[in-house]
């Protein structure tokens, strides 16, 4: 486990909310010179704790304006293997994310469409498809706040 101090989790807290800011306006917010703030950052690039920065995209101004939380459970566990699963459901595009769940499914995908009839079409020709797929539970996203993380 990395040593994190609370500055190290001010400029967390800070990079979670905005990963472009400046390294300046860092610098300002927790009372370091640029230099640390550099320093910092890539001590916690390089154990990890910063993987990569993210942009978040507006699907609906994109056209996807339905997002649908899939729970699946495999109905022939033994038969298909955990990989083959995963394989095939990473290939379909409108599968935003892949989570492997414990509880009542086996899955948990994250599934983005245009409307309830590409919906449709998705889960008809691409999910229900899936090598093992037997149950499958949809939840339509009626509203989304982003929170900030646990930092």
């Amino acid at each position: 486990m990395t040593e994190v101090d609370a500055i190290d989790l001010a400029l967390l807290r800070a990079m979670q909310t905005d990963a472009s800011r400046s390294a300046a306006s860092l610098a300002r917010e927790t009372g370091l010179s640029q230099p640390a703030v550099w320093r910092r950052i890539k001590r916690l690039r390089d154990a990890d704790v910063l993987r990569g920065a993210q942009v978040r995209l507006d699907r609906e101004k994109l056209g996807f304006g339905v997002t649908v939380f899939l729970g699946v459970k495999l109905a022939t566990k033994g038969r298909v293997s955990l990989e083959d699963f995963e394989r095939a459901v990473r290939a379909i595009p409108e599968v935003q994310t892949v989570e492997h769940v414990l509880g009542l499914y086996d899955y948990r995908l994250r599934v983005v469409a245009r409307d309830i009839s590409d919906f449709e079409r998705v889960l008809r020709r691409r999910i229900m498809t899936l090598p093992g797929a037997g149950q499958v539970e949809a939840n339509v996203l009626l509203s989304e706040e982003r929170l900030p993380g646990p930092l």
